[in-house]
């Protein structure tokens, strides 16, 4: 019997969160990985609608320098 993953909840819809803040910088970095890109949706569980708020409260917060574009992992 194959059984598929476990369909991720929406963080956002389940805590019933209608705006996502841009100045909220602790919440926004949970859904940036190590390098600063944006996780994917399938991989956050994040519905359509909260992934595109999501995005583009990280871009906002990325133009004020309240996030970095890039993180200072050297090479």
């Amino acid at each position: 019997m194959l059984r598929g993953k476990k369909k991720r909840i929406c963080r956002f819809c389940e805590n019933g969160d209608v705006f996502i803040d841009f100045r909220d910088e602790k919440r926004l970095v949970r859904f940036l990985t190590e390098q600063g890109k944006i996780v994917p949706r399938r991989t956050s569980g994040n519905c359509a609608q909260h992934q595109r708020q999501l995005a583009r409260a990280i871009k906002r917060a990325r133009h004020l320098a309240l996030i970095p574009f890039v993180s200072d992992i050297p090479r």
